[in-house]
């Protein structure tokens, strides 16, 4: 079962289920209502998906700069 909060799934499930809107709506047989609901939803998961990017890079970074200067 999906989760309404986007918080409260993993990146790839944000990623399926943005594939999984994209072919609906693709499908062309959605109704305005419903339509606008997905894009809705679609907007929340690619936010959400923008800022674990994000972070994760953040995260990437400072691990990087650790492993580099402990070289030293």
């Amino acid at each position: 079962m999906k989760s309404n909060n986007v918080e409260d799934i993993s990146y790839k499930q944000a990623i399926e289920e943005l594939e999984q809107i994209v072919n609906e709506i693709e499908s062309g047989e959605l109704d305005l209502d419903e339509l606008l609901k997905k894009v809705e939803r679609s907007a929340a998961l690619i936010l959400y998906c923008k800022e674990k990017l994000k972070n994760s890079e953040t995260k990437l970074n400072q691990v990087i700069k650790k492993l580099e200067s402990d070289k030293e």
